[in-house]
């Protein structure tokens, strides 16, 4: 079933819904966040037909939803949201994709862009040497298997442990970098191999550490609280669990296709293959996929490291120190609980390719934060600006708690490559003052800023939309990329 404009309700500015009548089999109405400038390039895919498919499942509330960053996904759209009733609703792999808890994290630094401007050169370079980038590329760090069963139960808070980082790095990570339900024993010894020397490496696609600036303030108190002020050096972090992730999600992809027909759970498309959670084969995946988000939180947390590492090298002790603002998944599944018809319910929330963005005074935010709302940060894509905004009680009541999580593709890769002269965009960016270090011409061509919607457009219908506020803008200085 394609999906057109005359199908959609207008319901605001920014947002449209498909009625829950539009398809045979939807049990809640289907919603986009888009502005209408954005909704000609989400109608390109099958976005909003795997948004219509998202709505049958069963147990599902409210409605599906997909956020203005939405690109056609495996199985969910990516910038999907989706809430099923706990604890017999169901639990999709494809509802939290492949690279569980691909996340990002943002650094703070003392130093404005006018102490390392002359240096951004030899800056990107060294986070080049420091980073581990590319596909299957291994890091420094090789777990044993005592410390990968560690690693996957306690997450971020193995790393501090080792001296990769400090106690405050937890305290300012979402969930405080670990999930509790993890189970090493629920994943595969195929998918511990494939992670054993991945911790610290951002892999590929669109993975990077980004080098950037503080451009434009939008909400002087929020970014007071977030440390944040004009012309401060930034450096995201974008990244996940890596080869350890894609196996969990290809091993219980497999189990629950095989597992749906036992609990009678028909669907339109195989690619939404789920069971209830409540049942074994949802609870181990669900302990499965804690381990893995436990496991990304813990690389990026070296990653951290690294970057801490480059950074004084280049600077030394004048440089002072990169401090942690905040970091945030945004492909996972958590139980919390939201209003749903005005009940206080608890629910499964799933996030593929969007971000948590909970209001002011949520008990696990850094005190400094909790009258401002949750950290959300947005990355663009390479040589565009990236946000930092703010969850915000339009959020827990429309969203669960959920806004976007980058520009989103507007380009497959394929089209991308047809289209990018690779060199001459690296030409193009660094007289622009940006400096890309990447380990082939393709990755730059498949990353180009062609290939992805305006991140602005993005970050403007969310605001307009309350389900995040904008608090300021940043723009990359030096990229490194797989």
């Amino acid at each position: 079933m394609s999906v057109n404009k005359d199908q959609l309700t207008k319901l605001q500015e920014y947002l449209w819904e498909l009625p829950k009548e539009t398809r045979p089999g939807m049990r809640v109405p289907a919603r986009v966040y888009a502005l209408e400038e954005l909704l000609d390039a989400i109608l390109n895919d099958r976005s909003l037909e795997q948004l219509a498919n998202v709505a049958t499942l069963p147990g599902i509330v409210k409605a599906s939803m997909v956020m203005p960053d939405v690109h056609e996904g495996y199985g969910f759209p990516i910038g999907g949201v989706a809430a099923t009733r706990y604890p017999d609703g169901v639990i999709s792999p494809g509802g939290i994709g492949y690279d569980i808890n691909c996340g990002v994290r943002l650094l703070v630094s003392s130093l404005t862009y006018g102490q390392v401007k002359k240096r951004m050169e030899e800056l990107s370079k060294e986070m080049y040497r420091q980073v581990p980038s590319g596909m299957g590329k291994g890091g420094f760090v090789k777990l044993s298997a005592r410390n990968m069963d560690k690693v996957l139960s306690d997450g971020a808070a193995w790393a501090v442990e080792e001296g990769y980082g400090t106690p405050r790095d937890l305290e300012y990570t979402e969930s405080h970098g670990c999930l509790p339900g993890a189970d090493p024993n629920k994943v595969s010894d195929q998918a511990k191999k494939r992670g054993r020397d991945q911790l610290g490496t951002i892999g590929s696609g669109n993975h990077f550490v980004e080098v950037g600036r503080v451009g434009k303030i939008f909400d002087e108190e929020a970014a007071d609280a977030y440390g944040l002020r004009p012309d401060q050096i930034t450096i995201l972090i974008h990244t996940g669990s890596r080869g350890l992730g894609h196996q969990v999600a290809t091993d219980y992809l497999r189990i629950m296709m095989g597992a749906m027909p036992k609990y009678g759970i028909e669907l339109p498309d195989r690619e939404l293959a789920c069971v209830p959670l409540s049942s074994p084969e949802g609870q181990d995946y669900f302990k499965a996929m804690c381990a893995a988000a436990n496991f990304a939180w813990c690389n990026r947390q070296v990653i951290t490291w690294e970057c801490r590492k480059a950074w004084e090298n280049v600077f030394g002790k004048s440089g002072g120190e990169l401090g942690l603002l905040y970091d945030v998944a945004h492909n996972i599944a958590k139980i919390e609980e939201h209003l749903v018809d005005g009940e206080k319910m608890k629910v499964i929330v799933h996030r593929k390719g969007a971000t948590r963005a909970f209001g002011p005074h949520y008990g696990e935010l850094p005190e400094a934060y909790r009258p401002i709302g949750q950290p959300v940060l947005i990355p663009g894509s390479m040589g565009t600006a990236s946000y930092v905004l703010a969850g915000t009680d339009e959020s827990m009541a429309s969203s669960f708690g959920s806004t976007c999580h980058g520009a989103g593709r507007r380009l497959s890769r394929r089209g991308a490559k047809k289209q990018v002269d690779a060199p001459k965009l690296l030409r193009e960016l660094k007289d622009q003052g940006i400096y890309v270090q990447a380990g082939s011409h393709r990755g730059v061509a498949e990353e180009a800023p062609v290939a992805y919607k305006d991140v602005d457009l993005v970050v403007e219908t969310v605001h307009q939309a309350g389900i995040a506020k904008r608090v300021a803008k940043l723009r990359p200085l030096g990229v490194v990329k797989g």
